[in-house]
């Protein structure tokens, strides 16, 4: 079966309370992903706290972001208020917040976690981040990979 929108995913009951993490590609098919590990949740859990408390305004946890292949699904992203209020009707958001974030795990390759940063960079994201299964992020804008964030944020390696 083929989808075409993010708000066709939506209305569909029959995938309600799948295990699986859904984005929609550029051809309106599903993929799915593993349920994500304890580590990956702790680390989603760490990094929306240090995010919320260093720099304010929202915190979106499995975000819906129309990219240029489909609705990607960052595990983490932070936006402005401006970016909130810009975007808080959208079904899935018709540009990607200032930072999206990707917490690798088992199932996931480097590869794909490179395109998913590509994508939401040319979304509108200021920066991507890939965190390693280790606990170690790598910070990424649209001219690559950069020591650390611009942002005013401070993240020590996660454990």
């Amino acid at each position: 079966m083929y989808w075409q929108t993010w708000q066709d995913v939506l209305a569909d009951r029959s995938l309600r309370n799948l295990p699986y993490k859904i984005e929609l590609t550029e051809r309106g098919t599903i993929e799915m992903s593993p349920p994500a590990s304890f580590m990956h949740s702790s680390f989603q859990g760490e990094l929306a706290f240090l995010l919320r408390t260093q720099l304010g305004g929202k915190i979106f946890t499995e975000l819906p972001v129309q990219t240029e292949k489909g609705v990607k699904v960052p595990d983490i992203a932070w936006g402005s208020k401006e970016y909130y209020l810009q975007h808080k009707t959208d079904i899935a958001a018709t540009s990607a917040p200032e930072i999206c974030i990707e917490v690798m795990s088992p199932s996931n390759t480097k590869a794909e976690m490179r395109a998913k940063v590509n994508l939401y960079l040319k979304a509108g994201a200021v920066e991507a981040w890939i965190v390693s299964e280790s606990g170690k992020v790598e910070y990424f804008d649209k001219n690559g990979k950069k020591e650390k964030s611009s942002f005013n944020v401070k993240i020590d390696k996660l454990v």
